[in-house]
């Protein structure tokens, strides 16, 4: 379990899983406006930011990712929470969601989709995998930068991404990699969630279009889409004040829900 997280605020909790390759930090928007009203917890996952590589294990499952969530809440006493996740995040948020509903109240799932990885996927993870063992991360980020935020992002965005991606254990994010190529496929189950779910993406993503989202919010009963301009990947970061109001939104039908 990630011994490395930020915990702040009190209330009801929030608890964000941050993508690959990047860290906690990049929810540091959304950790400075909800702290003031909940308990938001934003872990490390195992191999990224602070935390410790679990070495020796190949490759590291969605499923592990999702223990990992599951033990940090019980660590911290957290029964009951809303869980958001970005990219590789969202996908974790989904296992969440199959191993463990009764524990969440509402769903945010951002820049991500819910297809199981096509052969020619699980190839590409896996070549990538051997790549940044053999050269680390700098190369990889240098070249999709432009992809996880778009070019017109403010400079002090994309140095903060790049600074993430170039941070992460190399060891971490190839058995990630790895991982992510042997997931299941989630679409049946965003046909059985029943809880308050926001759908986010940004208007210029290429790694999951508007079009993923489009379909996810149609299969998710009641769901609400919020799809961010001027941002690709992480519209968290590139508009933080757009993105929070959605979000603002969701804790809201969460909170009513828990009234009524």
């Amino acid at each position: 379990m990630s011994r490395t997280y930020t915990d702040e605020g009190t209330g009801d909790a929030l608890l964000l899983v941050h993508g690959h390759p990047f860290d906690r930090s990049m929810w540091a928007p959304q950790i400075a406006e909800f702290s003031r009203t909940h308990r938001v917890v934003a872990p490390d996952l195992r191999g990224y930011g602070s935390a410790p590589v679990a070495f020796g294990t190949g490759a590291t499952l969605l499923g592990d990712f999702a223990e990992d969530v599951r033990a940090l809440a019980d660590a911290l006493g957290i029964e009951r929470f809303t869980l958001g996740g970005l990219s590789m995040g969202g996908q974790i948020v989904m296992e969440c969601y199959r191993l463990f509903p009764e524990r969440i109240d509402g769903l945010v799932l951002a820049d991500t989709f819910p297809a199981a990885e096509t052969p020619e996927g699980k190839a590409a993870r896996n070549a990538m995998a051997d790549r940044l063992l053999r050269e680390g991360m700098k190369g990889y980020a240098d070249e999709v930068l432009d992809k996880m935020v778009a070019p017109y992002a403010e400079e002090s965005v994309r140095t903060h991404v790049h600074r993430m991606m170039t941070s992460t254990h190399p060891e971490g994010a190839a058995a990630a990699l790895r991982g992510r190529a042997q997931r299941p496929d989630y679409q049946h189950l965003l046909t059985a969630i029943h809880i308050p779910t926001l759908v986010v993406v940004g208007r210029d993503d290429t790694y999951t279009p508007v079009s993923d989202a489009e379909a996810m919010h149609a299969a998710i009963p009641g769901s609400a889409l919020t799809v961010v301009e001027s941002a690709a990947h992480m519209p968290n970061l590139e508009q933080p004040a757009v993105f929070n109001a959605a979000l603002r939104g969701l804790l809201d039908r969460v909170a009513a829900r828990a009234k009524a």
